[in-house]
């Protein structure tokens, strides 16, 4: 095999690429991921029980299989609010990232 010296491998001076600024908005990308991700799981899981027990149960006096039926609904309803945030956030954050990458 042959070797190469550093001054002939970079002969070319081709500049290297910047990660800083991509590493900063992958956190950023994964700090958004994880909170949703966790609102996704704690809020409907939330919401069921706390409706089926303290508002359908408790405030309004439902039986158990009819407090079950509407705090499904709750709960489905809640699932898709926190998609809706989601796109809305990542739709966002894509659109600004584009706008600043092509202020550059």
């Amino acid at each position: 095999m042959e070797r190469y010296d550093k001054a002939s491998l970079n002969a070319a001076n081709v500049p290297l690429p910047e990660f800083s600024q991509n590493e900063g908005s992958l956190v950023a990308t994964l700090k958004t991921l994880l909170f949703f991700t966790v609102l996704m799981i704690m809020l409907p899981i939330g919401l069921y029980f706390s409706s089926k027990v303290y508002v359908f149960e408790g405030t309004y006096g439902m039986s158990n299989r009819d407090s079950y039926f509407y705090a499904a609904i709750v709960a489905v309803v809640a699932v898709h609010v926190v998609l809706a945030m989601f796109v809305y956030v990542a739709w966002n954050e894509g659109s600004r990232q584009w706008r600043e990458g092509k202020q550059d």
